[in-house]
């Protein structure tokens, strides 16, 4: 067959596939359902391999679709990071590192790593943003993310985990509820209060490990409110909604009117650990491990 594989396949093809829908990609696209119905075709022809299964409702990726969607997202978004990549060294930078991270982790390790690989390399630049764990791996696969700050017992084949901080977990209170470090012996003395903690969805790991910490003491808790925001989780202890249990770090930075008793006696730690794709060849980002 004559055809090649240019470019503007991979882009109608992964219009189509994030669209799952001819008639609107070809919009997101301006041209033509029919046109792009052929170049979908053609891609298939010249690959060997149907990608797209349809009837009159429905269109959707078979799982040569799906592997392809995968890689051509992680090729786009290679390619766009290179060329920004580019255009920082061109202007004297020495490249740009994109961080993903829990909360937690603006309160231990990652300020005092910014300053140290500041001192060292100057000219690389940060890009930040709070993602939960599952996003924050997926980012990474996707070379939408470098490195990746994260509570997780394990991450997917071809990335890789170190820990990088190991903190104790503390008791959240109103500030005038009666009990404080001195006469707080474990849990169970507010096993009948009802409880506010991060969503399973932004760390199911803590989560699973906050339940284990009340289960060890003979009670389930009663789980009132979940959110994915320290300070949310705050201001509902503040009114009087409940009680909480984070990780002892993040009691900083915060001015409201609750008290951080730490648990004293129990097991169970909060693990944060860096995560990164093996094959990153992001420059900067090999000289920023060095700190880690």
């Amino acid at each position: 067959m004559s055809y090649q594989l240019e470019l503007r396949h991979f882009t109608y093809f992964l219009a189509v596939a994030e669209e799952l829908h001819f008639r609107k990609a070809a919009e997101r696209l301006f041209i033509s359902q029919p046109g792009l119905s052929r170049q979908i075709k053609q891609m298939e022809e010249i690959i060997g391999a149907k990608l797209f299964t349809r009837n009159k409702r429905n269109v959707n990726l078979t799982e040569a679709g799906k592997y392809l969607k995968k890689e051509v997202e992680y090729i786009f978004n290679h390619i766009d990071f290179t060329i920004k990549q580019t255009n920082l060294i061109n202007a004297g930078s020495d490249g740009e590192i994109r961080i993903g991270f829990l909360g937690s982790a603006m309160q231990t390790v990652i300020p005092e790593l910014l300053v140290k690989v500041n001192e060292t390399y100057p000219n690389i630049q940060f890009s930040l943003e709070e993602l939960s764990n599952h996003l924050q791996v997926e980012a990474i696969e996707k070379d939408q993310l470098d490195l990746g700050f994260v509570r997780l017992a394990r991450v997917p084949k071809g990335l890789c985990m170190k820990t990088v901080h190991i903190d104790s977990f503390s008791l959240v209170l109103p500030k005038e509820y009666p009990l404080d470090q001195s006469s707080f012996k474990n849990i169970k003395q507010v096993s009948d209060e009802h409880f506010i903690l991060f969503s399973s969805d932004y760390s199911s790991v803590y989560y699973d490990k906050i339940m284990s910490i009340c289960e060890d003491k003979g009670f389930t808790p009663k789980v009132s409110h979940k959110s994915v925001h320290a300070q949310t989780i705050y201001k509902l202890v503040e009114s009087g909604m409940g009680v909480a249990i984070v990780p002892t770090s993040l009691k900083h930075g915060f001015d409201l009117g609750v008290k951080f008793l730490e648990i004293p006696r129990i097991p169970q730690k909060a693990i944060l650990s860096v995560i990164w794709k093996e094959d990153n060849h992001n420059p900067a980002l090999h000289q920023m491990l060095k700190f880690l």
